[in-house]
């Protein structure tokens, strides 16, 4: 009882910090237009666990996860992504030609749905076995990335050179799909390496995780 209580302490904490940092964000952004459309996930997600806490609570590494990917959101929102002064620091630090800070981004889209689709399946019991759910968490990040494009592209016809800010492709002609490959990466990444501790909380929670013999290495 008393980790529930603290933990529910430490996610209200974070809830009025991002909701702190959203404010932030709004006051004076690059491009309002921009802003918007940067910080929609947030506004869904948001409500959506809050309204869902009681019946499904996710895991204590997850909360953590979405604060952070909210986090770049939010920045990248507030400056648009192609001025972020972090990815200028990036940029110079390895010699590239363009501010990487929206790769960031879709890194973060990668890793942090992966890990949300492989909670949600082994706790609901929808899948058994190692492989079907890494197979099944790839599939809903790729999904997730390939559905962002094609807003994108959305956004683009309709607001013509309006959506240069929300596309961010600074010239790159292979933006859709280094996008999509660092979404890939994110995924696999929280996939190799996060996998031990999200059974280890979802145990805990009294949720179901892979048999021994089948889990993640």
């Amino acid at each position: 009882m008393h980790n529930h209580t603290q933990r529910h302490h430490w996610l209200l904490i974070a809830l009025g910090l991002m909701l702190a940092l959203l404010a932030w964000s709004g006051v004076r952004p690059y491009d309002r237009a921009t802003w918007w459309m940067e910080i929609a996930p947030i506004l869904i997600a948001v409500p959506v666990m809050l309204l869902s806490y009681r019946r499904f609570p996710l895991s204590s590494l997850l909360y953590v996860l979405i604060f952070w990917h909210a986090v770049v959101l939010m920045v990248g929102g507030a400056y648009s992504y192609a001025r972020v002064p972090l990815g200028f620091e990036i940029a110079q630090l390895l010699g590239l030609h363009r501010n990487p800070y929206d790769k960031i981004g879709h890194f973060f889209q990668g890793l942090v749905p992966a890990l949300v689709a492989r909670e949600i399946l082994l706790r609901g019991g929808f899948v058994q076995g190692r492989k079907m759910v890494v197979f099944l968490a790839i599939c809903v990040v790729m999904a997730i990335s390939a559905t962002y494009e094609l807003i994108e592209w959305g956004a683009a016809l309709a607001m013509g050179q309006g959506a240069d800010e929300f596309l961010g492709t600074q010239g790159d002609p292979w933006d859709t799909q280094s996008d999509m490959f660092f979404a890939l990466l994110g995924s696999v990444a929280a996939l190799l390496t996060l996998t031990r501790l999200q059974d280890r909380q979802i145990a805990a929670m009294g949720g179901k995780t892979p048999p021994p013999k089948q889990r993640e290495a």
